[in-house]
């Protein structure tokens, strides 16, 4: 039987300032050089890192009483409207929400990053007026250190892998995915590859509920499965091969830095919020040594026609992470060139950051309350009658 460890022994080892810590790409290689089984005796934490459009993420803002008080029902914050129905002073504004005002490339994510940035932000609600709360207006400016509270919680990040998006027809299509040209002249994909966290412990042996974590540079935590969480996808070397887990989470915005959050605009597309995170990987035994030291030579992504306007858009083919990191792939017989929407330079400095943290005993590990699901799928949205439903 190999080497075991447990979160508390290793959390004991880095407060004696004895952990050894590696980022992804120097557990791999160690393993090339030592082997598995002398790389997993040496090394405690494997840290991992992730810089990408997020999409489902947003933050919730308490703003605090005005005088008189007001139960705000609609509100905007620079003209980008949050969600008020929560309670009297509370909103969530959503990543992806486009300013009310006509502008298509300013919305939610760029108040996240103007509120991290501490640039004041226009903050205008209204109200109906109650006996307890009499105001029906108000417009002033906020900061985060005017507000009682402002976290991030994002019900879905960190995809598990995620398809790699060309387009078969004779026009540029304009996605989620960046600009894609006709007849397949590019191929853009979204993933860290062996740096990405959830490709380093495929299973969520050693994340689940109240996993702490690097977000946005502060230290969050991991809340909840993510949205549209699945398990049921292709595997190869024991990882999937098309996006799978995802993990809602949770972090203090007081504490984060605009290097590590940035608001996107895609052309044509909308708002989107790039996020930075990185999940230290403590290295409980052999098999979870195994799937950090995985290369982007193991790793696998399903490449998908956006081109076909449907739901149940298949496969063409798997390429690895390697080949997409080359510049190129060959997608039936054609040379296709490639770009990634993630970054791999953010995602290597947010691991090398989380080593720092832990060496420094500034970042301790945490041993989960709650495991994430170990079967799940995931249910399509069809129109149906009342009685169908039932």
């Amino acid at each position: 039987m190999g080497l075991k460890r447990t979160v508390e022994e290793i959390n004991a080892r880095i407060k004696k300032g004895d952990a050894v810590v590696m980022t992804a790409e120097e557990a791999i290689d160690l393993v090339k050089k030592d082997g598995l089984e002398k790389a997993t005796e040496q090394v405690d934490v494997v840290t991992t890192g992730t810089f990408g459009a997020m999409c489902s993420s947003g933050a919730f803002i308490n703003f605090g009483h005005s005088e008189p008080p007001i139960k705000m029902s609609k509100v905007f914050l620079n003209d980008v409207p949050a969600y008020g129905g929560i309670a009297a002073v509370d909103a969530y504004i959503g990543a992806t929400e486009e300013s009310s005002n006509g502008r298509h490339d300013y919305g939610g994510a760029h108040v996240i990053e103007d509120l991290i940035a501490g640039r004041p932000v226009k903050l205008k609600a209204t109200s109906k007026g109650t006996d307890c709360y009499p105001r029906k207006e108000i417009e002033t400016f906020i900061t985060l250190k005017t507000v009682n509270q402002a976290y991030l919680f994002n019900p879905r990040n960190m995809y598990q892998n995620y398809a790699v998006a060309t387009n078969s027809s004779d026009r540029t299509l304009f996605t989620y995915m960046g600009k894609l040209l006709p007849n397949m002249k590019n191929a853009t994909y979204s993933s860290s590859g062996q740096l990405s966290p959830l490709l380093k412990d495929p299973k969520l042996r050693t994340i689940g509920i109240g996993t702490r974590i690097f977000l946005g540079g502060a230290q969050g935590y991991v809340s909840w499965e993510g949205t549209q969480y699945k398990t049921n996808v292709p595997m190869r070397n024991g990882v999937p091969s098309a996006s799978a887990r995802t993990l809602a989470v949770i972090g203090d915005m007081k504490q984060m830095s605009t290097e590590y959050i940035r608001a996107l605009y895609m052309n044509r597309y909308g708002i989107s919020l790039a996020v930075g995170i990185g999940v230290p990987i403590p290295v409980i035994d052999e098999d979870i040594m195994r799937t950090c030291a995985l290369t982007d030579e193991e790793l696998f992504a399903p490449v998908v026609d956006y081109a076909l306007q449907s739901r149940n858009r298949r496969p063409i083919q798997e390429v690895s992470y390697a080949e997409l990191r080359s510049g190129t792939i060959n997608v039936k017989g054609k040379k296709v060139k490639t770009s990634s929407l993630s970054s791999y330079y953010k995602a290597r400095q947010i691991a090398i950051e989380l080593k720092r943290q832990i060496m420094e005993k500034e970042f301790l590990l945490t041993q989960f309350v709650q495991a994430m699901p170990e079967e799940r799928a995931i249910r399509p949205l069809d129109v149906r009658s009342r009685e169908e439903v039932l």
